[in-house]
């Protein structure tokens, strides 16, 4: 798994860890049949997945998630989904190599 997966991976956690934590939102999950997992099993996950993780992404990930509640924007017709911006072309992502927005600081995800 390449460092692009696991930072959506990852991503992905930290977006169900919040539904299972709002009490609402974990009711309407198990109206529609859904048994989300507790918290202690997707922190145990979580970790595994940010230990496996480069340091630096894992770092440049975590402050944009603590400062806007979500650390990944997706990147649509060159513009970065979480601030709008559009990105110069010079931007245009690697094989599977994360980027981050200069913007922002949100990893970007080119898919």
């Amino acid at each position: 798994m390449n460092s692009l997966d696991a930072l959506t991976r990852l991503h992905d956690l930290d977006l169900l860890s919040q539904l299972v934590q709002d009490r609402a939102a974990a009711a309407r999950l198990g109206a529609l049949g859904f048994s989300p997992p507790g918290p202690a099993g997707l922190e145990r996950v979580r970790a595994r997945l940010a230990g496996s993780l480069e340091r630096r992404w894992l770092s440049i990930y975590e402050r944009a998630h603590a400062r806007y509640g979500r650390g990944l924007a997706a990147v649509r017709d060159r513009v970065c989904q979480g601030c709008f911006i559009t990105l110069p072309t010079a931007a245009l992502p690697g094989p599977d190599a994360p980027m981050m927005c200069e913007s922002c600081g949100r990893v970007l995800c080119w898919r």
